[in-house]
């Protein structure tokens, strides 16, 4: 005989997510029948092999929600994990009301809940929802003081644990929580989708998400089902692997159109990151071989930016892995600054910076340090990045509210101002940065560096750049000057360029051992032959020059209208000619050039 299951009956509000501002609430009676949870009898670290759907909704969410589970069929296969904006000890009426919008079991999560498909999933109010190997946990919020970002929360853990199993929804709400998570499923090839703001009934949260370029597709919540049947039909269909030359000549194929439309080349990028970011595309577009998504892309040039956007998108936040800025601190600056005299002026340079992120965190840290010891230095931070949508992202410093999950909030008190459901970045940190589009693969580097912060960029090249990259930062820092790399980084065959301050958080410092320029790709051939003219040389009378002939002047004067702005540089760094207006990347020091 089955044992008799206790049902609750409570009183609570019909309205979930919704505001009540001088209204009286709508009380029923409503009875919820708490499922028991399904635990796991085994932990698997591989993904699931169905999708993991995260929807999250806050104001004006229910109306959504009910339209999106009506068009989704019971059957699709997939999981469906709701998080919603609601107060700890509140009652919502989800279950029953989204269970006249489904055949799926709708049940309310509980503490170590194994994920099955076709189940949709409700997440608590008042906590945290993360998933480990495919079981829902909860967890008690960080800190009272902490704003509460339950969808942001979850959706990164979905990322790191399903991967392109994931899938993110952002519907209708204030503010804008969930456009970190979204980010962070992207970044791990899964799928992002936003309601169409014009369908929503509050729009910042997926104006949010939109704006911030993390969604793929952005549609009315009842038009959501036919995108995630699709994209989950193309994981379940392996690809059709070419030959391998066919693979190959298709990969340079896509190089060619992606540097002509973009001026980048991604060629010294691994194989393997650019075959996983194309077949993401491909799953978002239902297309089954490369071949395809090649003629795709000769058809609709704009998928080269959405492409583009895609090969650079990375996991970033303030203060990622907390430790390494402690050790950069006590075991870096410290000794480094021991050695400037008072008034010298600290330069540091964060290359590959995303949205800024990393480059503020370091500011941050560099200013917090100067301040407690009332150290007196001038700082220059420079910050660098090829994709120029990143950098006026970071130029302007305003940033989703979810970024306080990662900041202390005597820290975000400190250093941010909060805009409405934003975080902008204080003037005094914003001015210690100078953030500019620049490609560390081609361009010529900054110098005279005390700092150098590349974290993470190294291990999405091939070795070729590598193994250029490491003497260009030598080259780069003055002599005991800092490095730091990514965890998964190393200085592997370059130990003569740097010594080890600690190992497991890569933290370097630059020998003394003499430095040369490395060639740079964008400069090769006979551009800069003959170019050896030293600032002495150049003051030796020459002999008078024969006018010019027409031909020289309308070549000079195509060379003056259309040529890009450069500065020629001679052996030493000298400067020995300037072509054009400089003034939009750099500005001589008044007093005598050095």
């Amino acid at each position: 005989m089955a044992p008799t299951q206790k049902t609750h009956s409570r009183t609570v509000s019909a309205e979930t997510g919704a505001k009540h501002k001088g209204a009286k609430r709508r009380l029923v009676k409503a009875t919820l029948r708490r499922a028991k949870p399904t635990r796991s009898k085994a932990l698997s670290a591989e993904p699931q092999g169905f999708l993991i759907v995260g929807i999250g909704a806050s104001a004006g969410g229910l109306e959504a929600m009910e339209e999106f589970f009506h068009h989704m069929p019971p059957s699709s296969g997939m999981a469906f994990v709701v998080v919603s904006h609601q107060h700890a000890g509140h009652v919502s009426l989800l279950p029953n009301l989204l269970s006249k919008c489904t055949a799926m079991s709708v049940v309310e999560t509980e503490d170590g809940m194994r994920v099955e498909p076709n189940r949709v999933y409700l997440a608590p109010g008042g906590t945290h929802l993360a998933i480990l190997h495919g079981t829902l946990h909860l967890m008690e919020p960080a800190s009272q003081e902490r704003v509460p970002l339950p969808i942001d929360y979850f959706f990164r853990s979905l990322a790191e644990d399903q991967k392109q199993q994931a899938v993110g929804i952002i519907l209708s709400g204030t503010g804008t929580d969930g456009t970190v998570g979204l980010r962070a499923i992207k970044a791990e090839s899964g799928m992002t989708i936003a309601q169409d703001p014009q369908s929503a009934k509050y729009q910042g949260m997926p104006r949010s998400a939109i704006a911030a370029g993390v969604v793929d597709v952005a549609k009315p919540a009842g038009q959501m089902s036919e995108p995630l049947r699709a994209y989950a039909h193309s994981l379940a269909k392996p690809l059709l692997p070419l030959p391998e030359p066919d693979a190959i000549q298709g990969l340079r194929k896509i190089f060619i159109l992606l540097r002509d439309r973009t001026g980048n080349d991604f060629a010294l990028y691994k194989e393997n990151t650019i075959r996983r970011r194309i077949e993401r595309r491909m799953n978002v577009h239902q297309i089954e071989t490369p071949k395809q998504y090649l003629r795709f892309v000769l058809a609709n040039p704009h998928e080269l930016d959405s492409l583009f956007q895609e090969l650079l998108i990375g996991v970033t936040s303030f203060f990622r892995d907390p430790q390494v800025f402690e050790v950069f601190v006590q075991k870096g600056l410290a000794s480094l600054l021991k050695g400037k005299p008072e008034g010298a002026t600290l330069r540091v340079w964060i290359p590959g910076c995303s949205t800024g992120e990393e480059a503020y965190s370091l500011a941050i840290m560099v200013k917090e340090y100067l301040t407690q010891r009332n150290l007196r230095f001038t700082v220059q931070v420079f910050a660098s990045d090829v994709d120029s949508r990143a950098i006026e992202t970071a130029r302007v410093g305003l940033y989703p509210i979810g970024i306080a999950g990662d900041i202390a909030p005597e820290r975000l008190h400190r250093y941010f101002t909060k805009e409405d459901h934003r975080y902008r970045v204080k003037k005094e940190i914003r001015d210690l940065v100078v953030f500019a589009t620049h490609n560390i693969l081609t361009d010529a580097p900054f110098t005279k560096l005390d700092i150098l912060s590349c974290r993470n960029l190294l291990i999405y090249l091939e070795a070729k750049a590598q193994h250029k990259l490491l003497p260009l930062f030598h080259y780069a820092l003055k002599p005991q000057g800092l490095l730091l790399l990514g965890t998964s980084e190393t200085i592997s065959g370059f130990e003569r360029l740097f010594t080890v301050i600690d190992r497991k958080w890569k933290l370097f410092r630059r020998t003394a051992e003499p430095s040369t320029l490395p060639h740079l790709e964008r400069f090769s051939g006979g551009l800069m032959t003959g170019t050896t003219e030293t600032r002495a040389e150049a003051e030796v009378s020459l002999p008078a020059t024969r006018p010019a002939s027409i031909p020289m002047l309308i070549q000079k004067l195509l060379v003056l209208s259309y040529a890009p702005p450069a500065v020629v540089v001679n052996g030493r760094g000298e400067v020995v000619h300037i072509h054009g207006h400089t003034g939009a990347y750099l500005e001589p020091a008044p007093g005598p050039p050095t």
